[in-house]
């Protein structure tokens, strides 16, 4: 079969010296870089309405809308060019236009919010597990598959529905203002898919009080996760940064060396072998108390063992377990905030708070202990 290198045939006797010599020492064009996220969230202008950063060398080339929305991936590209085309975004002090070229190094202003104005988050009679309430602060177990709040591009149909926000404004009431109108109460999150306990403000005071807390680490959470395989040491502490991942924009990794600091403490409480009979592979079961609050954080710091928690297939976990019943197959992840302690911000007495895993997790625990060759 000829090379596809070949020459077409009638030419073969073509010498390609001169292409050759043309090209020799000639580097092939460089692909283009990636486009680093922006972390407007930390931005401290970002009180006063004005959001400056200056435009990365990967921008090159660019057009501003395309540049702006690989960016801030939270934005869709139209509410991109929504905000350019209201006179929000400036370029070297000048009013900008969506299909305006970059060269890189640019001073970019955003005015305003780069997310849609929040909505009214809407009150719905969906039960809660309340662990603790008081006239300042709530603790709720959240189940699996609840949004916290709902996203920013929301809107008032079944996207802004079915939230634990939408629950808490039923049940309690008062809420408090800091987070905005789509998020109130709203001190720290949980994933959709990982359950446990989460703290909300009924007031600002004590919001900006426990958020002051999280800042300084005075809030211990800890959670009960099921990894794949088995941890070598007892107890590990994974200290590495973490950003969102250019290629794979809705996950985070730990690969890139302008990620946010990020600690976890892992402890292993037991070690799930295989029967040698079975497809079975062996299992972690670990607690991990978290000093910081990163996106993702436990996911992506177990994928960086080698040890993904079970049933998260963002981070490499598989989508079933070969051996186990449909009905014990889990459809969340194994990742639960099981504990949380803290001093109350306002009465200063010791809070103490835990949550039991919920029953799908214990179902899934029990059958594969059923199906190990023991436990270590």
């Amino acid at each position: 079969m000829p090379s596809k290198n070949m020459l077409p045939k009638g030419q073969r006797r073509r010498t390609v010296r001169p292409e050759y010599v043309a090209t020799r020492g000639a580097e092939e064009a460089a692909a283009p870089l990636p486009v680093p996220v922006l972390d407007l969230e930390d931005d401290t202008e970002a009180e006063a309405g004005i959001r400056t950063f200056t435009a990365d060398p990967a921008a090159t080339n660019l057009r501003l809308d395309q540049y702006l929305a690989q960016a801030i991936p939270d934005i869709s590209r139209a509410r991109v060019q929504l905000l350019i085309e209201n006179a929000q975004v400036r370029v070297d002090g000048h009013t900008a236009k969506p299909k305006q070229r970059l060269h890189g190094g640019e001073s970019i202003e955003i005015e305003g919010s780069p997310q849609p104005a929040p909505l009214h988050a809407i009150p719905e009679d969906i039960p809660l597990d309340i662990i603790h309430e008081d006239q300042h602060l709530a603790v709720i177990n959240k189940p699996a598959g609840m949004m916290v709040h709902a996203g920013s591009g929301a809107t008032e149909d079944a996207r802004n529905r079915g939230t634990l926000v939408n629950a808490l404004l039923f049940h309690l009431n008062k809420l408090s203002d800091v987070g905005g109108d789509l998020r109130p109460g709203i001190v720290h999150r949980l994933d959709k898919l990982t359950s446990g306990l989460i703290l909300v403000a009924k007031d600002d005071v004590t919001h900006r009080k426990l958020g002051d807390m999280f800042s300084q680490r005075q809030v211990a959470k800890t959670y009960l996760a099921l990894v794949h395989g088995h941890l070598a040491k007892d107890d590990t502490t994974v200290n590495l940064p973490i950003a969102r991942d250019l290629i794979r924009r809705t996950r985070m990794t730990t690969r890139r060396a302008d990620g946010r600091t990020a600690v976890s403490h892992v402890h292993v409480l037991e070690r799930i072998s295989a029967r040698l009979t079975t497809p079975f592979i062996p299992f972690t079961l670990v607690e991990v108390r978290i000093e910081t609050g990163r996106t993702h954080q436990i996911r992506v710091h177990m994928q960086s063992l080698g040890h993904p928690v079970v049933g998260d297939t963002l981070y490499g976990a598989p989508h079933i377990i070969p051996g186990l019943a449909p009905e014990l197959q889990l459809e969340r992840n194994f990742l639960h905030a099981a504990h949380l302690s803290f001093t109350h911000p306002q009465t200063h007495k010791p809070m103490d708070l835990a949550a039991p895993l919920p029953v799908e997790l214990e179902s899934f625990l029990q059958a594969i202990r059923a199906n190990s060759r023991g436990v270590e």
